[in-house]
């Protein structure tokens, strides 16, 4: 079994209480505005100030601080969205491979047809149709994003089928939904956790699009992809206002994969002598 990954796990229990303790630990006001001081370097290059140690941006506002506060927006986007879908998506997995029957049949197609559209155009479509917001993103990419956790949960649900124990639960009497939710959701559990786990920072770098793409959180709040998008015009003259957001996005998403990664390799028995 692999070592547990200490630098990742550190990585993204910073960040989640840099986003819980966002008030107590931010240099200045993440909305405060100051004409004066746009485009204000870091600290450490000529014209930089302790008062920003990561420079302001266009509007003088303090980039450490709208980090840290746009930390807690893609976190809890990711971690919303990740658990709405993976609700969603093991229901439909789990009464599909249960009911191989037309229902099941119908639960996969539609299954088969979310996944066939690409995920972060269909996001766009449904975050424009109704309208920027935090919530409309999560429910945006929830609604894409579910389809993944039911193909997979519906192929562990369908080998557990031919396991004796269901047999035996239906020969004792066990109605349907108790064997769903005592005898095959708890063995599916484990397949779940992984999901999850790998696919939240997956859907911070979905938020972070939208957000790019002015179909995300809308301004003022701070948000990563928006962040980076507003300092694309000035790479060359302001390269710290998009450089600082997508080097976050970039840390969480690496430290969530890698978690990810370790905890498949923990719960999978077939990878354990690895």
């Amino acid at each position: 079994m692999k070592r547990p990954p200490v630098l990742p796990a550190l990585v993204v229990a910073g960040f989640v209480l840099l986003a819980l303790g966002a008030e107590l630990v931010t240099p200045a006001d993440p909305y405060e505005q100051s004409l004066r001081a746009r485009f204000t370097p870091p600290a450490w290059e000529a014209g930089g100030t302790r008062a920003h140690p990561l420079g302001t941006d266009r509007l003088g506002r303090d980039l450490l601080a709208r980090i840290i506060f746009g930390a807690r927006v893609s976190l809890a986007a990711g971690v919303l969205a990740v658990l709405l879908a993976g609700l969603v998506g093991a229901a439909v997995g789990l009464v599909a491979g249960y009911h191989r029957g037309r229902l099941g049949a119908l639960l996969m197609r539609v299954t088969d047809a979310t996944l066939s559209f690409p995920i972060i155009l269909l996001a766009l479509v449904l975050a424009v149709t109704v309208g920027p917001s935090f919530g409309n993103v999560v429910l945006a990419i929830a609604v894409v994003l579910w389809a993944r956790y039911a193909r997979v949960i519906h192929g562990e649900v369908v080998a557990l089928m031919e396991r004796d124990f269901i047999a035996q639960a239906r020969v004792t009497g066990c109605s349907p939904w108790r064997i769903i939710l005592v005898h095959l959701f708890p063995n599916t559990l484990n397949t779940l956790l992984v999901l999850l786990s790998l696919q939240i920072g997956y859907v911070i770098i979905v938020e972070a699009s939208l957000s790019f793409l002015g179909a995300g959180i809308p301004p003022p709040t701070p948000a990563w992809g928006s962040m980076v998008a507003e300092g694309r015009e000035f790479v060359t003259s302001a390269w710290w206002v998009s450089f600082f957001p997508g080097l976050a996005i970039l840390l969480v998403v690496l430290a969530f994969n890698l978690l990810g990664d370790w905890l498949r390799d923990t719960l999978d028995p077939k990878l354990r002598h690895l």
